[in-house]
């Protein structure tokens, strides 16, 4: 693995005080959504990028042999800084591969071992792997776009007064992961799971729908048991970047931008904080997107 960039100046921090991993053991970051289209594998390498700006050693996965979005944008980015001379922080990725179960685990064992944050990104299906890196997180993050089509996922609503009305599968196999989970709480020492729905793009749509979204988003979190944060905005930066594998982070490296650029670097720093992931063991900075 890469080396882990130079730790930024100390200041505030956007970390939690949350207690400290064994050694050897990396906070495990899962971004999964079984829809696809709602910026999973983009908030995935910009949360990743964030982290190695900070000073953290990121490893990730990549569950999706077939598309492999994340670990094409981390190749990108590294076929750009060769081509250009530039050293930027960047996460280390992999593509899983295997057909078995433990194979999958002796990955994350492996890589977690050399690393602050270990991040995994879902295939927009369900899947054996799918399920079980789910059962795996210390952070379980589901971006998802403000639409009802996409909060289906989560729960069903009336479609006249627009109350949930049922969990739906994708909840279901969140609180049965939970139940693993609590198993490994007590047998490995992790934290308890925090589900974090993200809601990206949000810039185009509708103010009642967005207003019922919120109402049915907020009754659900209460049932179910998760938090809900605004990520990514629907910006055509992000489809831009993509061949270079640049993020809005990389400023200087990027041409002039526009204020909505400046605005979707605040909204990531936003997100970042929200997500109050633990303090790792080298001096922490606060991240600097201005």
């Amino acid at each position: 693995m890469p080396p882990a960039p130079a730790s930024p100046p100390a200041s505030e921090t956007p970390f939690a005080p949350a207690r400290r991993l064994r050694p050897g053991q990396a906070h495990r970051i899962v971004f999964a959504n079984e829809k696809g289209g709602t910026g999973k594998s983009t908030t995935a390498v910009h949360v990743a990028v964030a982290l190695a700006y900070l000073g953290a050693r990121v490893a990730a996965i990549d569950l999706d042999p077939r598309q492999r979005t994340l670990h094409r944008y981390v190749e990108n980015r590294l076929a750009t800084l060769e081509k250009r001379g530039l050293t930027l922080p960047t996460p280390y990725c992999e593509v899983f591969r295997g057909t078995e179960a433990e194979e999958l685990l002796a990955m994350i064992r492996r890589l977690e071992a050399h690393c602050d944050f270990l991040i995994i990104d879902n295939p927009g299906r369900d899947d054996p792997f799918a399920r079980l890196a789910v059962e795996q997180a210390d952070t379980l993050v589901t971006p998802m776009n403000d639409s009802f089509v996409d909060f289906d996922l989560i729960g069903q609503v009336d479609a006249e007064s627009f109350k949930v009305k049922k969990l739906s599968f994708f909840a279901e196999l969140i609180w049965e992961a939970r139940l693993k989970r609590s198993r490994m709480t007590i047998e490995q020492q992790r934290p308890e799971m925090d589900w974090i729905v993200v809601r990206n793009r949000t810039g185009h749509v509708e103010a009642k729908n967005q207003a019922r979204l919120h109402k049915a988003l907020s009754e659900m979190s209460r049932r179910v048991g998760f938090r809900v944060t605004q990520g990514l905005s629907e910006r055509v930066i992000y489809r831009e970047l993509f061949p270079s594998g640049l993020t809005l982070l990389d400023k200087g490296h990027l041409g002039e931008l526009g204020t909505s650029h400046l605005v979707a670097r605040q909204e990531l720093r936003a997100l970042v904080k929200a997500l109050a992931l633990p303090a790792f063991t080298r001096a922490q900075g606060e991240l600097e997107l201005a």
